[in-house]
């Protein structure tokens, strides 16, 4: 066999030609570093979020034809794309040639925010298009299913691609006006548009224009080398056979080199648990692995299919094949639609889901269930297995020998009288690992159905593949009916025996789900049973929504804002839906984050050394061993910091690198830096810390409250005479409410590059920071210079929340000592899991009330007190146990009301800003409050919400501040009244009475959410405005782009101002040498403050050029700025806010915490699986009040990214750590935030028209925070769901639900008789897999 080294594959239509390409490097990483190719994004690292989206084309010989699909970059071996082109969002369009239709419109229907994800949904879109130039919106929802968005909530970006749709399937009437909009009160029909953007002069699809496959990769490919492909890397070689025999030869030599295919398995584990093996076989070239035959027997598919073709195979057998004969196709179709996203489903290979021996991959319960065969070949001849239980050995184990391959999957028809079915149930309904699966099949015979074979498989419950065999032997020769419901219950709690030390915990919930599963297959046989004529007995008709698999749909919606005043200038952009100014670069992959700057000449990589344990004495740390290693200059510790490693905040000390003790896991203890970001990694892996444990160790809010941990200062809120007044109440309630964490999941991670200037101890940082002026400090504070030294510079951010405010400010004087210390420019960029690790989010939360109410839901008085847990430093959590209760009152008068805080201090990394910032917590508790009594008096929620509510034109709140509620009620009863809460509310009920294992609810919350900082002097905004003499406007302002459109809106107000096109006007950057000492972009206040500072600057230019304006009117603007620069008159000017006083006397307990108020309500619908706990949202609809709005589009484009983070707040969002402090949950693949799936199938968001608002810049108001707490209606219409369940079975509706309402505690709240089998032959762990912390 000859060896060749040679790769040769094609990138955007240009030749690539590697002759030393390394099996180790991804073609996310040559794109980015090697070709200068940065718009594929690195957000995840594992294929779990679809930023690195790229499309692959190759001759496939098996179909002979080109294929064009999409692959994820990050877990693509380059040396596996000989042959191959490939095709990135800069291949498609550009701002500089012309734009691709699917760029256009991305970024015009406002689908673009803080743009990271876009490149990647640009990639998804465009391939779809190439292979379906006219898509259906189930081809596009199926396309997109693998790409996650943190900032929109998905709507806008189907917005824009469904116009590739004809009106028919993108589900729109075309008739102007969407038919589902109810009208408004206060305002007429002509006042209010729907129209976010035009699509008049959309760019038409043209496939002419594009690239085609290159012809010398046709001409190679049909010529079919047959040599071996070998690449050498410095730690790991590749073999690449092209025939079998060369394939088994190759595995005959070395045994013990994994077979690489899709890389869906082998990929993540180098990528995050880095392990790497020596030698790797890649058998993408092996043509007989990829071979499809259809028999008289069923499918015959190569184990190197992938699993899109296995899909696409199944889709046309199930069309062309008669239904009995097809049911088990089905089953295995259902399971495939929901098994990863479509990047995956195209890597991932139908022999790498087999041999990856995990049970939560889902095809093997089923493929076993069916009988299928496996045929396994080597040099020694081919033998066939039955794929069932007895072909695993253990948890990645399988019965093949080293030197065996598999070379194919045997899936049989179905047979008559066999009935077949597929379960899964996931964390979240697509792109999720399965938390249970399961396959079953039956054949029944003759009239009395009995069983004549019955094949029961889970994966979930065990290590591996689990088959209750003695069930199914006893169940042999039985009727199928309820006798034998009963019976198989019974022997499958007894058999399936789920350890308690299962990993992802949850045992009991496991054991739930097999025997729901069963249930559900019971009932499925049933009925199939009655359909296909050979049984007369019929399921209950309240059973068969168990039947109903939930649907996933592309969210459809209509979207209102008030109209600008006719006589508002044409040209005047303040008020109307302008596209995020940087939206079409954010499309095309021009625009620029921090690691996509090209490289400074020499610059090196820095990675952080954490600590492994929670609490403990740092003894040694010992670095010798890693400083040996290839590439690598330098560790740096505190001892390295030439200024000052710690600094004061609020009273508490906190350290950039720990001196002496560790307070979690996670905290950094050292940095080590190398050439290379992979030789920093591995090297930092090597640094040996010794440790000596200390005590205590606190983990949760109970522990702190044992221990009486707490941070300082404790706070206290009090209005009127709680106890007295409690003593009057017709009833006294007590109970809490926890609410678990939540990760930001900011697609991009936190990371800079700190350049030395190299004279005058110059620094520049370009970071990715919320607050640049503290970046600034805290580098300047540790390199011992002053701040003037060192210049922080904000291009945008690839989202933000609040997590990008402190954390990152350490992280930049790490890499800033890194840069003094070497001389050299030094880049750091946290990969997905150490930024999880060592970042924090949301506070968890434990409230625990005291309530005393009257019978008719008046709240006499709420005595509340709030525990957070801090983490082991205070950060920012003082401000937002604040905030909480500040909030805590939300919409209502309660007349005696009492507010605790307590911040406990835990062995975790700190928690720290996260958007709301307190608010969604101090809220939800509230709201808890509300519904736990509404639930006691037998009355609607929404009742007894609407009775304590604030009334009339002034109200004063819980800390004495004066507001109006008027707009908040007028939010309030548009929301009922849009949302047809009466009628669906009684539809809801009809449909709980007529249906057992499927219930639905409904839940309406108002909201009132102070906006600007409550410590005053955050409030103050600045701004330089400059005019050049050709006409063109710069504008530097202190706040940061992360995708809200400040920098849009600041252009709009510069606009309005200077009389101006947009198009004249540019915002470069964020830069601390333009504008020093800015407040961080947070509190919704961002717009507020650099509206007005813009405004003041742009006034004060138009002063000085008034007189030169009125002198000659006839002139154009850039005459005029011509002459003012010949009369010497300046062109430049700055603009401050001060903002308003806002503080509070905690020891009074009043004050003015805020500018103003935010006001909105909202209303969701779901629907819940009461067998396994997945839920369905159906319906949400927002009002809410902007005020004037700036830009609609940006405003709307909040409310709804707002609320489904929210969403996954609420419901699926779920951080784990392990007993001993460890964070688990560390990737995409473990953390999930919601997906396209998740979003409500109609999503209605409407603005308050004529709602007004004198504090702000031009009358408008901020609303990036408020609309997280929406995603409550769907916690509690859930828990009023759940509520129905209950109720069928003569359970009290009074139940405890924590927060998130995951399926887990949705399943196990909705007690039956499975939960009642599960809970008592569950073993109990000694120690759980994971804390609720």
């Amino acid at each position: 066999m000859v060896d060749s080294s040679e790769l040769l594959f094609y990138i955007n239509g240009k030749k690539i030609v590697e002759r030393n390409a390394d099996p180790e490097e991804v073609l996310l990483s040559f794109l980015r570093r090697k070709v200068g190719l940065t718009g594929a994004k690195s957000a995840c690292g594992g294929g779990g979020c679809g930023a690195c989206t790229v499309m692959v084309s190759r001759y496939d010989h098996s179909q002979e034809r080109v294929i064009h699909y999409t692959v994820t970059a990050c877990l693509q071996p380059i040396v596996t794309l000989h042959g191959a082109a490939v095709v990135t969002v800069e291949g498609i369009g550009s701002t500089k040639t012309k734009l691709h239709p699917v760029q256009e419109r991305i970024a015009k229907a406002h689908g673009s925010q803080c743009g990271f994800c876009t490149p990647g949904m640009v990639m998804s879109m465009y391939t779809l298009l190439r292979t379906t130039p006219q898509p259906s919106m189930e081809d596009i929802r199926e396309a997109l299913a693998g790409n996650l968005c943190r900032c929109t909530g998905y709507r806008p970006i189907i917005d824009g691609f469904k116009t590739f749709c004809d009106a028919q399937s993108s589900g729109c009437c075309g008739s102007g006006k969407c038919c589902r909009e109810n009208g408004a009160e206060d305002s007429n029909d002509s006042d209010l548009s729907e129209q976010l953007f035009l699509q008049d002069h959309f760019l038409p699809l043209d496939p002419t224009q594009d690239l085609i496959f290159p012809p010398e990769l046709m001409i190679k490919a049909q010529q079919r080398s047959g040599h071996v492909l070998c690449f050498r890397g410095a730690r790991v070689s590749l073999k690449a056979p092209s025939d079998l025999p060369q394939l088994l030869e190759l595995k005959s030599r070395h045994p013990e080199a994994p077979l690489l295919l899709g890389n869906t398995t082998l990929g993540p584990n180098l990528q995050v648990k880095g392990q790497h093996s020596p030698l790797l076989i890649y058998a993408g070239r092996v043509t007989e692995l990829s071979r499809v035959e259809w028999s008289k027997n069923g499918l015959s598919i190569g184990a190197g299919s992938s699993l899109s073709r296995l899909k696409g195979e199944l889709e046309r057998a199930v069309q062309q094949t008669e239904e009995e004969l097809s049911a088990g196709f089905r089953a295995l179709l259902l399971t495939l639609q929901s098994l990863a996203g479509k990047q995956i489903r195209n890597m991932a290979t139908v022999g790498g889901n087999i041999m990856s021996a995990n049970p939560k991959y889902d095809l093997c319960s089923v493929l076993a269930a069916l009988d299928c065969t496996l045929d396994i070949c080597s040099e020694d001849g081919t033998r066939t297995v039955a794929l069932d239980e007895d072909m695993f050995r253990g948890f990645g184990q399988t019965i093949l020998r080293p030197e065996e391959v598999l070379l194919s999957l045997h899936v049989p028809y179905s047979r008559a009288g066999e009935y077949v079915a597929a379960f899964r149930q996931a964390q979240r309904r697509e792109l999720a690992f399965s938390i249970v699966n399961a396959g079953m099949k039956v054949s029944l015979h003759g009239d009395a159905n009995t069983i004549e074979s019955l094949r029961i498989f889970y994966g979930g419950v065990g290590p591996t593949l689990v088959r209750p065999a003695l069930t199914c032997q006893r169940l042999m020769g039985r009727s199928w009916g309820e006798e034998l419901l009963s019976e198989a219950c019974s022997a499958l709690t007894e058999e399936v025996r789920v350890p308690a030390s299962v990993p992802g915990g949850q045992a009991e919930y496991r054991k739930t789900l097999a025997l729901s599963f069963f249930y559900k297959f019971y009932l499925y046989v049933m009925e199939e049973m009655r359909a296909r004529g050979v049984s007369g007995a019929r399921v209950p008709e309240e059973h068969l929504s168990a039947l109903t698999p939930f649907r996933n749909q592309v969210p459809q919606g209509a979207q209102s804002f008030q109209l600008v005043s006719q006589s508002q200038s044409s040209f005047d952009p303040v008020g109307r839906p302008s596209m995020h100014c940087s939206g079409l670069e954010q499309a095309t992959g021009e625009a620029k984050y921090y690691d996509d700057l090209p490289p400074v000449h020499g610059e090196l990589f820095v990675h952080m050394v954490t600590s492994t344990r929670a609490h403990a004495k740092v003894i040694n740390i010992d670095p010798s061993r890693a400083l040996q290693m290839p590439g690598v200059v330098s560790f740096i510790s505190a001892t390295d910091v030439p200024g000052s490693n710690q600094r004061l905040w609020f009273n508490t000390v906190e350290e950039i690198f720990t001196e002496r003790e560790v307070v979690c896991v996670g905290q950094i203890v050292g940095a080590l830096v190398a050439e290379s970001r992979d030789q920093a990694r591995r090297a930092a892996a090597r640094i040996h810390v010794t440790y000596e444990d200390l005590q205590p160790v606190l983990f949760t809010i109970q522990d702190a409250i044992k221990h009486n941990s707490y941070f300082e200062p404790k706070r206290k809120l009090e209005r009127g005479h709680v106890d007295a007044a409690m003593e009057t109440a017709e009833h006294v309630l007590e109970d809490e409410l926890y609410m678990g964490g939540q990760e930001h999941f900011y697609m991009e991670t936190q990371g800079l590059i700190a350049v030395p200037r190299g004279e005058s101890d110059e620094m520049d940082l370009y970071v990715g920071t919320q607050h640049a002026a503290f970046t600034q400090e805290l580098v300047s504070h540790a390199l011992g210079v002053c701040s003037n030294k060192i210049t922080c510079h904000v291009k945008r951010l690839g989202g933000g929340f609040g997590g990008k405010v402190m954390k990152i400010a350490a992280l930049s004087a790490i890499t800033a000592v890194a840069a003094l210390k070497t001389g050299k420019a030094v880049r750091c960029c946290l990969d997905r899991g150490d930024d999880m690790l060592i970042t924090g989010g949301r506070h968890p939360f434990l409230g625990k009330y005291k309530v005393g109410y009257n019978s008719d839901g008046t709240i006499v008085a709420a005595d509340i007190t709030y525990y957070s847990n801090g983490g082991c430093t205070l950060d920012e959590s003082a401000f937002i146990m604040d905030k909480a209760l500040l909030h805590m009152d939300n919409a209502y008068r309660i007349p005696h009301l009492r507010g605790r805080g307590l911040v406990c201090r835990t062995h975790l990394p700190s928690y720290t800003a996260f958007r709301g910032f307190g608010g969604p917590q101090g809220l939800t508790v509230m709201e808890s409050v509300l519904y736990e009594v509404a639930v006691r008096c037998g009355l609607p929620p929404e009742k007894v919400r609407q009775v304590n509510m604030y009334q009339g034109d002034l109200c004063y709140t819980h800390h004495m501040q004066a507001f109006c509620p008027v707009d908040m009620l007028r939010c309030w009863d548009q929301c009922l009244q849009r949302a047809g809460y009466e009628s669906r509310l009684r539809d809801i009920q009809h449909f709980n009475s007529q249906n057992r294992w499927k219930k639905r609810g409904i839940a309406v919350l108002p909201q009132k959410f102070g906006v600007g900082f409550s410590k005053g002097f955050y409030n103050q905004g600045a701004a330089l405005v400059n005019i050049y003499k050709d006409g063109s406007v710069l504008v530097s302002h202190g706040g940061t782009e992360m995708g809200q459109g400040i920098h849009t809106k600041a252009l709009q107000v510069a606009s309005r101002v200077l009389r101006v096109p947009m198009s004249s006007i540019f915002i470069k950057e964020t830069c601390t040498g333009n504008v020093p000492n800015a407040a961080p972009s947070a509190a919704s206040f961002g717009t507020d403050a650099v509206g007005m500072a813009v405004k003041d600057a742009c006034e004060t230019l138009m002063r000085r050029l008034q007189p030169v304006m009125d002198k000659s009117p006839e002139n154009s603007w850039k005459q005029w700025v011509n002459e003012a620069y010949f009369q010497k008159i300046s062109l430049s000017a700055t603009g401050f806010f001060m903002g308003p006083p806002t503080d509070v006397d905690w020891e009074k307990g009043e004050g003015d915490a805020y500018y103003y108020f935010t006001f909105g309500a909202c209303c969701s619908e779901v629907e819940i699986d009461c067998l396994t706990g997945d839920h369905k949202n159906i319906r949400t609809d927002i009002v809410m009040d902007v005020g004037r709005s700036l830009n609609p589009a940006l405003d709307i484009g909040q409310v709804e990214g707002g609320f489904v983070q929210g969403l996954g707040l609420y419901t699926i969002e779920e951080l784990h750590f392990s007993p001993d402090g460890t964070l688990l949950t560390r990737g995409a693949s473990q953390y999930k935030i919601p997906a396209l799936c998740d979003v409500p199938a109609e999503f209605n968001v409407h603005l308050l028209a004529n709602a007004e608002n004198p504090h702000a810049i031009y009358m408008s108001k901020g609303i990036g925070e408020p609309p997280v707490f929406f995603g409550a209606t769907v916690f509690f219409a859930i828990k009023s769901a759940i509520a129905a369940a209950r109720s069928d079975t003569g359970l009290s509706a009074v139940f405890p639900l924590s927060s998130p309402a995951t399926a887990a505690r949705i399943r196990m709240s909705c007690e039956d008789q499975f939960t009642h089998m599960a809970a008592s032959s569950t073993e109990k762990a000694s120690s759980p897999w994971c804390i609720d912390v």
